[in-house]
């Protein structure tokens, strides 16, 4: 845990997005690329409640779930909104290069001059690649932008290119 901040005790995976059928499958908005967290067998949170995962169902961008404890399409709608979570101890070791969402919400973020440009306010998914999103700048993650995530002193190293963050 070096350097790091403490993690919050849950990490958001997805959100219900709508219901699916009439037998209370959900409709998930994944915010994850471990989609093994959505496996049948699968302990999840919806909105702090476990259920356990007995179907699964990709189409296009969204997961379709089926889970024991939601079992007619009112329950289902009701669940609209909710956050998907797992417990944090829980998430899978990360390979070198790889941050996950919370540890680089809140980071500084500078030039290569050191200059303070923001801070990193939410990460978007794309099939690409991920989207940093400082002030009204969306910043690819790619080594072309991205030059340095150091945890330990909480910064993000960017190399902007003209007009991607308001000039005085």
């Amino acid at each position: 845990m070096s350097g790091r901040s403490p993690r919050p005790s849950h990490i958001t995976i997805g959100q219900v997005v709508g219901p699916h059928g009439i037998l209370g499958g959900l409709k998930i908005k994944p915010s994850t690329d471990f989609f093994e967290r959505f496996e049948p067998g699968s302990v999840i949170f919806l909105d702090g409640t476990p259920v356990t995962i007995t179907r699964l169902m990709s189409h296009k961008t969204q997961l379709r779930i089926e889970v024991k404890e939601v079992r007619d399409r009112n329950h289902a709608e009701a669940l609209k909104w909710a956050s998907v979570t797992v417990p944090a101890e829980e998430m899978p070791v990360l390979e070198e290069n790889e941050f996950y969402t919370a540890d680089l919400i809140g980071l500084k973020v500078v030039d290569q001059n050191g200059n303070v440009l923001g801070r990193v306010e939410d990460i978007f998914p794309s099939p690409a690649h991920d989207i940093l999103m400082i002030g009204t700048a969306m910043v690819p993650v790619v080594k072309e932008f991205v030059k340095e995530i150091d945890l330990e002193n909480k910064q993000v190293v960017i190399s902007p290119i003209s007009g991607m963050f308001d000039e005085d």
